[in-house]
């Protein structure tokens, strides 16, 4: 059964900082891209970032870019969220989830997502 755990989230002060972790199970995480996606309140999802399988290749939202870092082990079976200079505006639920790939396509399609985590929430007030 493939499993998806985000962890890591809560309340931070703006300009603050947070580490994501999502820990997977159930496949073979090295063979495939992981993503980030996240939903504010009353809002749609919005893509976030994705890594590609072996991690040497990332992409980032605008609206992120330059403040975020995605990472991931695959001896650890664990996908990152490094979240510098932290704003309100970032507060979300931020979601894990799979790709059906090995790259990510260029848009981001959430269709090709096949499994998702549970979310964990992240919120950025004074």
């Amino acid at each position: 059964e493939v499993q998806l755990v985000e962890s890591g989230g809560g309340l931070v002060q703006p300009g603050g900082s947070l580490r994501l972790s999502c820990a997977a199970s159930g496949f073979t995480f090295s063979s495939y891209a992981m993503n980030w996606v996240r939903q504010a309140p009353g809002k749609g999802l919005e893509w976030v970032s994705a890594i590609n399988s072996g991690g040497g290749s990332t992409s980032y939202a605008d609206s992120v870019k330059g403040r975020f870092t995605i990472s991931r082990d695959n001896a650890k079976n664990t996908l990152y969220l490094q979240m510098n200079s932290l704003k309100p505006e970032d507060t979300a639920v931020y979601y894990c989830a799979k790709s059906q790939r090995s790259w990510f396509p260029d848009p981001p399609n959430f269709r090709e997502y096949d499994y998702w985590g549970q979310g964990t929430q992240v919120t950025v007030s004074s």
